[in-house]
């Protein structure tokens, strides 16, 4: 699986995320045909290659008639925003995915000034250099083709930074709503390095929060941001991009459990779907006979630390659960990578699982479970041809 990490030890904002990947390997091109379909008058990009702090990296600006004197005018619904994405011609996917970062912020915005994400006029965020950074990083990971992003934890300030609202604390409050169970720690810096619209891209984006996952790193990209540190570090994002890996070593995991003996097993399909697409790396369903005699169940989460909090809410929503038990311990998992083979329906995900007997190769059940059923094919069929398909290579 293609994966991108982002190292925000300075934080992360739009035009850092745009100069992160075209240092990584995004080319300009695209971002001007970005610009191009969104059909901004008199916006153009302006691309450098400043050293920061000893470090090589990519700037993106984006200039225009708003940029500097009419920013602060260029004020936009998310009706109008999604009606200026529409009349584009860029991928149905980048369209909606830029749309749903557009959504995440008028939410929590809308949950700042008491009114309805209908209602939120865009000020910043709705200026069309925010436009650019949105759109521009979709259609970049899109590009680079990146099939999970990670990010690591944000560093929040303090101090204070003027907007359309007038002078806000930071971190501003948008972005505090936007980073919700998030994980986050304070730098004692007194100027903005998390941005709204950098916390908005993250959050829809992101995959999940926490340390370097597993990666044989085949690009890296720093982004540059507009200003200095006052501190004197440099001001960058760095973007690790490559194939993840799944080592055998020793991970640390965090392993959720509760017994429940009065909840319908019917929803175990739903809990699990929810669990496994909230960050979970694993969840089991156990039958137990409880005091008394009862029957119930034992529920057990494993996840990454950084996911963990997220994952509890979850199991307290849709659970009858008044309790849970939560324990770090480690796991050891086999290296293991993703790969296609050719088939009589088409190429076919499978994992290749090193052993210490040699790779082993496992197909993918959900893949083999959709060829089976859309050419009307016995599953075990599909399994076989799969496995056929890896000893003729």
């Amino acid at each position: 699986m293609r994966t991108a990490y982002l190292d925000c030890f300075s934080g992360v904002s739009g035009d850092m995320l745009l100069g992160a990947l075209v240092d990584a390997g995004l080319p300009e091109s695209l971002l001007r045909e970005v610009v191009a379909a969104l059909r901004l008058d008199g916006v153009a990009l302006e691309i450098s290659r400043p050293v920061v702090q000893g470090f090589a990296a990519t700037r993106v600006q984006v200039h225009g008639p708003r940029h500097h004197h009419e920013h602060h005018h260029a004020h936009r619904h998310l009706a109008e925003i999604a009606t200026l994405l529409d009349r584009t011609d860029l991928d149905t996917v980048v369209r909606e995915r830029s749309l749903a970062v557009f959504t995440r912020l008028a939410e929590a915005e809308a949950a700042v000034h008491a009114t309805t994400p209908e209602r939120i006029h865009f000020h910043e965020v709705g200026a069309d250099d925010a436009l650019v950074d949105i759109v521009g990083t979709v259609a970049g990971l899109a590009w680079l083709g990146v099939e999970r992003l990670v990010c690591s934890p944000l560093p929040l300030t303090g101090g204070w930074i003027h907007c359309a609202h007038g002078d806000v604390p930071l971190p501003a409050p948008a972005v505090c709503r936007l980073l919700a169970g998030v994980p986050v720690y304070g730098e004692d810096l007194r100027q903005e390095l998390v941005t709204p619209t950098g916390a908005a891209l993250v959050r829809e984006l992101a995959a999940g929060f926490g340390p370097l996952p597993p990666l044989r790193i085949e690009a890296t990209g720093y982004g540059a941001g507009s200003r200095e540190r006052s501190d004197g570090r440099p001001n960058l994002l760095r973007l690790l991009l490559g194939a993840s890996l799944e080592v055998a070593e020793a991970q640390r995991v965090e392993v959720l459990e509760t017994h429940l003996d009065d909840w319908n097993p019917e929803f175990w399909p739903y809990l699990s779907d929810r669990l496994m697409a909230s960050g979970a790396l694993d969840v089991c369903l156990v039958p137990m006979h409880m005091k008394k005699g009862r029957p119930g169940y034992l529920l057990r989460v494993l996840t990454a630390p950084a996911a963990a909090q997220p994952l509890i809410e979850l199991v307290f929503r849709e659970t009858t659960a008044i309790g849970l038990r939560r324990r770090s311990e480690e796991r050891v998992t086999l290296e293991r990578t993703t790969v296609t083979v050719a088939t009589l329906w088409g190429p076919l995900a499978a994992k290749r699982i090193q052993t210490p007997d040699g790779p082993v190769l496992t197909p993918e059940y959900e893949a083999c479970r959709a060829v089976a059923e859309r050419h009307r094919v016995p599953l075990q069929a599909v399994y076989a041809a799969v496995r056929r398909a890896d000893d003729d290579r």
